[in-house]
């Protein structure tokens, strides 16, 4: 165990908000995955897992907030994004569940979490939670997807991203950045402030798994009916993975799930629902964690 370097552009307030945190390394198949934890290990765990191109700093206005409200948070860089090692072979969030399952273990054997466990993802981490829950479902006790792709609903009518490796001039790089956060991430334009820019130009630079292809598919509806946890979702009302569609969405999830909890949406919000309305977002997942499952 470490102290966690936070990154130096954090405003002083949130900074000093996340300052405590533990850096740990888990190991498998001959890869390192680095996980990041704040809040007592006598509290009930929360695993926060991240998008794609992201990192534990997707979560960056949610830690503070859940480790106060009495949780051991645990934010992992997702192999091949972050800190974390890409395993060899690792091509897709298919490949994450038994890295997620070691890691988890490998933590409660050195007693760095204890009790009852439940996992929240967003986007790309919400199909790599719905994957490793399938697999391996005494990991945790409840599952809330975030934006998650994978449900065979995806929006028609998506603006195409941006590449941006090939630009030489930072100037080039954080206009096709900009482009890119607004036509995914974030609903309104003020959303896009200084902060979102400097985590979203940091993680996407050590996204490692470039060829992701299961998140335009049905991959998480046909895996969520052998999910035994109880499953919630919280969306952005605007995310612009199911613009057009957040209601087809919203029928056919609780359908999916062996055990349904709750669906919220989070008005004004976008993909990045966890960040463009953090307030909001966090009260609706400190709901959906104590909701009662419908039957």
């Amino acid at each position: 165990m470490s102290a966690v370097d936070l990154p130096d552009f954090l405003p002083l307030e949130l900074a000093l908000a996340l300052a405590g945190a533990e850096r740990h390394e888990t190991s498998c198949q001959s890869a390192r995955m680095v996980w990041h934890a704040w809040g007592s290990v006598a509290q009930p765990t929360l695993v926060l897992l991240h998008g794609g191109s992201g990192s534990w700093t997707h979560w960056v206005l949610s830690i503070a907030p859940l480790r106060d409200a009495g949780w051991r948070v645990l934010v992992p860089d997702l192999p091949g994004f972050g800190d974390s090692d890409l395993p060899a072979g690792c091509t897709d969030v298919n490949d994450l569940p038994e890295h997620l399952h070691a890691g988890l273990h490998q933590l409660k054997d050195a007693g760095f979490c204890a009790g009852p466990v439940s996992v929240a993802g967003f986007s790309f981490g919400g199909m790599a939670g719905a994957l490793w829950l399938a697999e391996h479902p005494q990991d945790a006790a409840q599952l809330v997807l975030v934006g998650a792709p994978g449900m065979g609903l995806a929006a028609p009518d998506r603006t195409p991203l941006k590449g941006w490796r090939h630009l030489q001039s930072p100037e080039a790089q954080e206009s096709v950045h900009r482009h890119n956060l607004l036509a995914l991430m974030l609903q309104a334009p003020e959303a896009l402030d200084d902060l979102a820019l400097s985590l979203h130009s940091a993680n996407v630079q050590r996204d490692r798994m470039p060829r992701r292809r299961l998140s335009s598919t049905d991959f998480v509806a046909r895996v969520l009916p052998q999910v035994p946890a109880r499953v919630s979702a919280i969306f952005g009302e605007h995310d612009a993975l199911y613009r057009g569609r957040l209601s087809e969405l919203a029928a056919a999830l609780p359908l999916m799930a062996s055990r349904w909890g709750c669906w919220q949406v989070v008005p004004g919000a976008g993909h990045w629902v966890q960040y463009e309305a953090a307030a909001l977002f966090n009260a609706a997942l400190q709901d959906a964690l104590s909701a009662e499952p419908k039957t």
